[in-house]
This record gives structure tokens, C-alpha cells and sequence, in this order.
């Protein structure tokens, strides 16, 4: 099948290049060192799913109409790369794996008429050098429908990924998002402190921050009426407990979270976006939160702080300690 993968970054290169190795024809879109190197070089994978180098056609759009598209572009830059490419992809199934909760809502946007659906990557992977993406921890891909795409499409996409990477299907996309949501909440403070996710993890004053921000969240989406989606093992009905256990219980949540990512550093998404000069999707994570407060007349003050930090450092360039940290986001 000629699938086009739109964003060959972290998530994107690696899943392009499992895809490849599985013996998909693949076309990716990338921009500036990403694309000349792939060009150059191929794409080459590393870590946990072994090792491969997709010599795969690369270009800042699709060059041909592919017959399966997947997006996996930061949030803010996703509604640009789908105009971009919409000729080629207006009418093909498109799988939309992002963070946050408004890139199948982006999608629907652009491109009226094509079958949607909504992906949740949970592996760990970093691309930290032009034309290498490295897997830390090789978890599933979570995928459902969207509410206004047929239900059979979802199978016959998960037939097509299946060769490639263990597939997790869900009939609650949006549940679903919302759990990963929350488990995204690891990156605000590797972003505001240049630490590993293991390491925040590992510092009592950051843990707290992070079980208070992920108790937040769970609080506005009972308010909301939001049902958790399992995710990576996770029931809603134990995320719904952060809501109401004391904060010292809650921080069990981040330590499994950690945990689960193993012994080699994890940087954390937003923390690669901000070692490579790139804006962060920070506003579509935390920042969704908090959106998501204010729409309804409610206030989420810990994520917003969250967010504030990650666009200083971002505007700075420069790290707070977790002392600073501490002292400036009180829980």
C-alpha cells in the first residue's frame, strides 16, 4: 500500500519507518536538517524495535497521492501541513496521531470528505540527531474512529498497521485522548528544568508538581463529564481516583509512568522541541487544559503556570532549577 506520513519527526519517522520495514510503500514530508538528511541519507531507526534505514522518498509535501495517510505533526503546525498536502490526501483515510484533544476536530476542518481517524502513540521515542529517530520504549498505537467515520474503516487501517507495530483499538477516541492527556503531563517539567522525565520523577518538590497538575485535570474532566479511556494499561476508573486520593498518593502516578519508560533518559517531547529551537506543543497539552477550564468558567491555575514556564524558557532559553520551580508553582 502507498501510505504518505505527514511529519517525520519523533513519532512520525518512526512509525514511516516500521512501516517500511514491514514492506510498505512509504512517502514522508519533513522540512529544513529532517528532510536533507533523510534525502541523503534514509531514515534510520534505533532502540527498542531493533534497527532499520527506510530509504524512503522524503519532501517538504507528498509527491503522490498515497492511498493511506497518517499525520504526525506537532499540534500547531498540523492544519498548515494538511493544507499543504490536501490535493493529494482529500478524499484517503487519514489516521491523526497528535497530542491533545483538537487535531481530529483540525482534520475534519481541512478535509470534509476524507475518512478520520485518531491515533495515540505511546511509545517512547526521541529524535535528537537529523535522519535517526531512537525508541526507548516500544509501546503500542492506540486507534479509533471518529465519531462521524464508519466503524469498519478502523479494522481494515489496523490490518494495514499491524504488520508493523502492535495496534490497541478503542471505540472512545475521545476518552482516549483524554487519558493520554494526562499521561503527556510528564512534559511540562523536563521542558522548564532541561531534566529527563526520570529524573523530575525522581526530585520530591517537581514529583508533587506533577501528580497536582495531573489531580487538576482529572478534577475538570469529572466536572466536564469526560470518561477516561483505558490507555497503556490504565483504567479510567484509577485515573478518576487521582481526583480525590490525598497529593502524596497521587504522585504514585507519575512514578509508574516513569517507571515504565526505563533506565535511559527520556527527555520528553516538549524538551526535544525546545533542544532544537522549535516552538513547543505545550499549549496543546497543559495548555488544553486550561483552554478546556476557561471555555466553561472554570480555572485550572496549576497547569496554566505550567504553560507559563514552558514559554519562558522557551522565550529565554534558559533551564529553572527545580528550587526555582518549587518555588514558583506552590501545591
Amino acid at each position: 500500500m502507498r501510505i504518505g506520513v505527514i511529519g517525520a519527526g519523533a513519532v512520525g519517522g518512526t512509525l514511516a519507518a516500521l512501516l517500511d520495514r514491514a514492506g510498505q510503500t512509504v512517502e514522508v514530508t519533513a522540512r529544513g536538517p529532517q528532510l536533507a538528511a533523510i534525502q541523503a541519507n534514509g531514515l534510520r531507526l534505533e532502540g527498542g524495535w531493533g534497527e532499520h534505514t527506510a530509504r524512503i522518498h522524503a519532501g517538504e509535501t507528498l509527491a503522490w497521492e498515497p492511498e493511506f495517510v497518517i499525520l504526525a505533526t506537532k499540534a500547531h503546525d498540523a492544519r498548515a501541513a494538511l493544507e499543504a498536502n490536501r490535493l493529494a490526501i482529500r478524499s484517503v483515510p487519514v489516521l491523526v496521531v497528535q497530542n491533545g484533544l483538537g487535531g481530529l476536530r483540525i482534520a475534519r476542518e481541512v478535509l470534509p470528505s476524507a475518512p478520520l481517524l485518531g491515533g495515540l502513540a505511546l511509545m517512547a521515542t526521541s529524535y535528537l540527531e537529523p535522519g535517526v529517530v531512537t525508541v526507548t520504549s516500544p509501546m503500542p498505537l492506540v486507534i479509533g474512529a471518529a465519531p462521524d467515520t464508519d466503524a469498519g474503516m478502523l479494522e481494515r487501517v489496523a490490518e494495514v498497521l499491524r504488520p508493523a507495530i502492535t495496534i490497541e483499538l478503542t471505540d472512545d477516541i475521545v476518552g482516549a485522548q483524554w487519558t493520554k492527556l494526562l499521561i503527556n503531563h510528564i512534559n511540562a517539567l523536563p521542558a522548564i528544568t532541561g531534566l529527563s522525565v526520570q529524573d523530575v520523577v525522581a526530585d520530591n518538590g517537581l514529583r508533587r508538581i506533577m501528580a497536582a497538575s495531573m489531580r487538576e485535570t482529572v478534577q475538570l474532566a469529572r466536572q466536564l463529564g469526560v470518561r477516561f479511556g483505558k490507555v497503556q494499561g490504565v483504567s479510567g476508573r484509577v485515573l478518576n481516583l487521582l481526583g480525590v486520593v490525598p497529593l502524596s498518593v497521587a504522585e504514585t502516578f507519575p512514578r509508574l509512568l516513569a517507571r515504565r519508560l526505563g533506565d535511559v533518559p527520556n527527555p520528553g517531547s516538549t524538551l526535544q522541541s525546545i533542544r532544537r529551537g522549535q516552538l513547543t506543543e505545550i499549549d496543546y497539552l497543559n495548555g488544553a487544559v486550561v483552554a478546556e477550564a476557561d471555555a466553561h468558567g472554570l480555572e485550572a491555575p496549576i497547569n496554566a503556570r505550567l504553560v507559563e514556564l514552558v514559554h519562558e524558557v522557551e522565550r529565554t532559553k534558559t533551564f529553572l532549577s527545580p528550587a526555582e520551580v518549587v518555588d514558583r508553582i506552590p501545591v
